[in-house]
């Protein structure tokens, strides 16, 4: 518990680290948020324009410090601003209404590739010399292949060449959205290519490092020792082998879920999925502050989160983690 607890103080001063830093950035950099806006215009606005202007985006001529104190408060109200990109809507709402989409299939694909090929990267450190060692330069060329070229040469084979499948966008534009389920299967149907390609793109690198680790976590003593005892393989393998060698794939596997937002910008941009990664690209090419500052903070949120869930799930996988 008291390792738990210290772990939760890093955390706490690891976020506030890194909430300040975003708040700062922006700051330190030359112009304003609202500059790049007014600039659009060539001059044509009037002063009292361009000070209504910097208003309504929240510029303000406060101190540094009362900024500072106000964006705090911000990010406990979730009131970020408005969003230069999808003006009038606020960033609040931009980020409501992409969430969802990132975080249901960029997650349950993570979750399905990590799962895919651990499992069959333990049965090929469990079989290794059968044909189960085949799997892995196969899966590692697909993993091997430029992320986003991988992604065309799916939509281009499956959607524009056999047409199964839409090319872009995340429902059909005559679902209404909500819990329904012409809405439901319309979108299920628009993922299927971006999923096919996170998780084959993904598949690789687990079962490739879940490998390795199995066959050094074989030739261990106390593996040794159990088979020696004459415990069932199965019970050797996965509960005295495979739960330690999953520890550093536990890890990465933490890490790739806190990325998992910034880590779906090519796919959300190439299949033009309505998710996080396709705002922050538009935010990106519209010089809009406000929304990008808020989906790094969220980032930097999910990264924390996911990283303190993968020490919590250490404690209880590896006693040698816990404090007497």
């Amino acid at each position: 518990m008291k390792s738990l607890l210290r772990r939760a103080f890093f955390y706490l001063v690891t976020a506030w680290a890194a909430i300040s830093l975003n708040f700062l950035i922006p700051r330190i950099m030359p112009g304003d948020p609202a500059e790049h806006l007014i600039n659009q215009f060539h001059g044509r606005l009037s002063p009292s324009a361009v000070t209504a202007m910097r208003a309504l985006f929240g510029q303000s001529d406060k101190s540094l410090w009362q900024q500072y104190l106000d964006y705090w408060h911000n990010v406990f109200t979730g009131d970020f601003g408005l969003s230069y990109a999808y003006y009038p809507a606020t960033v609040s709402e931009v980020l409501r209404t992409s969430m969802w989409w990132t975080l249901v299939l960029i997650t349950l694909c993570t979750v399905i590739a990590f799962v895919l090929g651990t499992g069959l990267g333990v049965l090929a450190g469990w079989k290794r010399g059968t044909w189960l060692d085949s799997l892995v330069p196969v899966t590692t060329f697909v993993s091997s292949i430029p992320y986003f070229w991988f992604a065309i040469i799916v939509v281009l084979l499956f959607a524009m060449t056999l047409k199964w499948f839409p090319i872009s966008g995340g429902y059909s534009w005559d679902a209404t959205i909500g819990l329904n389920w012409p809405f439901i299967s319309s979108a299920l149907y628009y993922a299927v290519l971006p999923a096919f390609t996170i998780i084959a793109a993904s598949v690789g690198g687990w079962l490739i490092g879940m490998r390795n680790m199995m066959v050094t976590t074989l030739s261990e003593d106390y593996v040794r020792l159990a088979e020696a005892k004459g415990l069932p393989p199965r019970r050797v393998v996965f509960t005295y082998a495979a739960r330690n060698a999953m520890l550093p794939s536990l890890s990465g596997f933490a890490m790739s879920l806190g990325f998992v937002v910034g880590g779906s910008i090519v796919t959300e941009v190439v299949f033009n999925y309505p998710g996080i990664g396709t705002v922050l690209f538009k935010a990106a090419q519209a010089a809009d502050y406000p929304l990008m500052s808020a989906i790094f903070l969220f980032i930097t949120v999910m990264v924390l989160i996911a990283n303190l869930l993968a020490d919590v799930a250490y404690t209880f996988l590896d006693p040698r983690t816990r404090e007497a």
